[in-house]
């Protein structure tokens, strides 16, 4: 499908690795170095739209990029999302986490925590 679906016209990051099925792409976000999302390159909204044998290597695939990020980076948690509210179309985040990144622990699209709620007083 083309049209208006950003992640059908554009790779949606730097392609990292990609077959006939998804692709995994670097997001270029110097707040969050690391941040991957493994994208359906067909166009469908949810997991359940795929075959289970789809799904199987869709997960497998989000853990392996997991598996690889924990490795290399060494962060303090990785979060995995898949939202589509914004762009209905299948894809995952997973995200590097550190205790040092402008929203930990809130999600990165919430609002920044402040001062005080960082490092409260006593």
């Amino acid at each position: 499908m083309g049209g208006v679906c950003e992640l059908c016209n554009q790779d949606g990051g730097e392609v990292i690795f990609r077959n006939d099925f998804l692709r995994v792409v670097l997001v270029d976000d110097a707040d969050y170095p690391g941040f991957c999302r493994v994208i359906c390159n067909a166009h469908v909204a949810e997991m359940t739209d795929l075959a289970i044998p789809q799904r199987s290597a869709m997960m497998m695939t989000v853990c392996k990029v997991e598996q690889a990020l924990r490795e290399v980076l060494q962060p303090d948690k990785i979060n995995l999302a898949s939202l589509g509210n914004m762009t209905p179309h299948l894809h995952w985040h997973v995200i590097p986490r550190f205790a040092r990144d402008k929203h930990f622990p809130q999600p990165i699209w919430g609002r920044c925590p402040t001062r005080r709620e960082v490092h409260p007083a006593t």
